[in-house]
């Protein structure tokens, strides 16, 4: 009779624990969220710590063979309960912000890997590419806000000239430069756009195709020979029924073509531009702005390592000659983008964001005259190195 009596109580009490558990979840992804945390906590970096179980192999050894790996330093640290429960579930147990990343919208961009952070880079400002609110975004020209200042600086850009022409021609093509999503466009360049999804255009004028044409024109006249992809990407999606999440399926039939048809190709450079607002994307060195460069390395690919460390050589010197131009290198897989970027072709390819939808010409010009200056640095001492 006693238990009867108060079984519904108990009851209450284990449901009401539950309501509390559950709004506790979520006061503490709030904080998550909002608050300004350091990529270089070591608290921060162990709970955001993608599940390792690349000791899952000897582990599974070791219970069949208590001889192998006797030794207490390569013993398996490993709990195949966990490894099972994330394969099933997609939760890390260990990894926080996997238990309710796919259930918010936005929490997803956490998963990005902060390899090196920038001057200001942490959790609260990572880079982030949201898809066009519709397919038609990625095939609107828009009107230039101010075409004579565009013109004037393409023609001032000195890649126009004969020499120039001539060095194009002749020099050997170690590099091509494409555009994933070509539309990606900037704020201040369209008449009458005012909000981050208006900043798409196909003007390859003041589009990101812009951007990878100065830094073109700036590697050739260091004498870097460039391959430059200025093809509307919007266009062959729609032509071929495709839409935005075809994206790098098509770019892909753009580099394998271009690395059948010259085998020298060896550094690939894709760029887009960041989504982030200016106070985040713009800086200011020795009086001079600059549109800030984010270093996107895919980690679900065979030349991720590679890849990686050939980012962080960049950026390295970047740093050097330009402090708190690069806002740092980013790794990123499937489950915040598309975790390859056809880094798989290349183990000297990288996705270089410049700037966010709020930059200008000269601000981003100043950006890629800066990293072709940097890159150069690295070619040719990779060219004097291989020679």
């Amino acid at each position: 009779m006693f238990e009867k009596n108060h079984k519904p109580i108990h009851i209450v009490v284990f449901l009401s624990r539950i309501f509390v558990g559950v709004i506790m979840v979520f006061l503490f992804v709030f904080c998550l969220v909002i608050s300004p945390l350091s990529p270089s906590s070591a608290s921060l970096k162990h709970s955001m710590s993608k599940s390792d179980i690349s000791g899952l192999f000897v582990y599974m050894l070791q219970s069949e063979n208590h001889s192998l790996f006797a030794d207490k330093h390569v013993h398996a640290d490993i709990s195949l309960s966990k490894v099972l429960f994330t394969l099933v579930t997609n939760i890390n147990p260990s990894k926080s912000i996997t238990l309710l990343g796919s259930e918010i919208p936005g929490l997803d961009v956490y998963n990005t890997e902060i390899a090196i952070a920038g001057k200001g880079t942490n959790l609260t400002n990572l880079p982030f590419d949201p898809p066009p609110k519709s397919d038609d975004d990625i095939t609107k020209e828009r009107q230039i806000a101010d075409e004579q200042n565009v013109n004037d600086k393409e023609n001032n850009s000195g890649g126009n000239n004969q020499q120039g022409q001539d060095d194009k021609n002749n020099l050997k093509k170690a590099v091509y430069i494409y555009h994933t999503h070509s539309w990606e466009s900037f704020l201040p360049l369209i008449n009458g756009a005012k909000v981050p999804d208006d900043a798409t255009s196909t003007n390859n004028k003041i589009n990101v195709v812009a951007v990878g044409t100065r830094l073109s024109q700036d590697l050739i006249n260091k004498g870097i020979g460039v391959e430059h992809d200025t093809s509307n990407m919007g266009a062959e999606l729609k032509g071929k029924n495709w839409n935005y999440n075809n994206s790098y399926t098509l770019s892909r039939e753009h580099v394998q073509e271009a690395m059948t048809g010259d085998r020298d190709v060896k550094f690939l450079i894709d760029i887009h531009r960041d989504s982030q607002r200016k106070a985040i994307t713009t800086t200011t060195i020795n009086d001079k702005k600059y549109a800030r460069i984010d270093i996107i390395v895919g980690k679900e690919n065979q030349n991720y390592k590679e890849n990686l460390n050939y980012a962080k050589e960049l950026n390295s010197l970047l740093e050097k000659l330009y402090p708190g131009l690069s806002r740092g290198v980013f790794i990123k897989s499937k489950s915040d983008g598309n975790g390859i970027y056809n880094q798989d072709l290349s183990n000297r390819s990288i996705l270089l964001e410049f700037g966010g939808v709020d930059n200008n010409l000269e601000e981003l010009y100043n950006a890629v005259d800066a990293f072709a200056k940097v890159f150069s640095e690295y070619y040719w001492k990779a060219e004097e190195v291989n020679g």
